[in-house]
């Protein structure tokens, strides 16, 4: 399956408590849309969210953030694991 990682821009900042709780919502629905968030990243200050996703196309990885909380991703980028 596809790797994806997606960027979301948060103007003023975003706190990681409320990024933890998103994400716990995204794992609730990501089962309907064949998605699997792997990781995320945040950049409080700088108001920075980078998430990484197993899923068929970028178009279910957005869904997902969109059904679960509404906080859709600004980029999307289908990326390759190195070592």
């Amino acid at each position: 399956m596809p790797l994806y990682l997606d960027v979301h821009n948060i103007e003023g900042g975003v706190s990681a408590k409320d990024v933890a709780a998103a994400h716990m919502r995204d794992l609730e629905e990501q089962v309907k849309h064949g998605v699997k968030y792997l990781r995320y990243w945040v950049d409080e200050k700088a108001g920075k969210i980078f998430c990484l996703v197993d899923a068929p196309n970028a178009e279910a990885a957005h869904t997902v953030h969109r059904n679960a909380h509404g906080l859709v991703a600004d980029e999307i980028y289908e990326v390759q694991e190195g070592s």
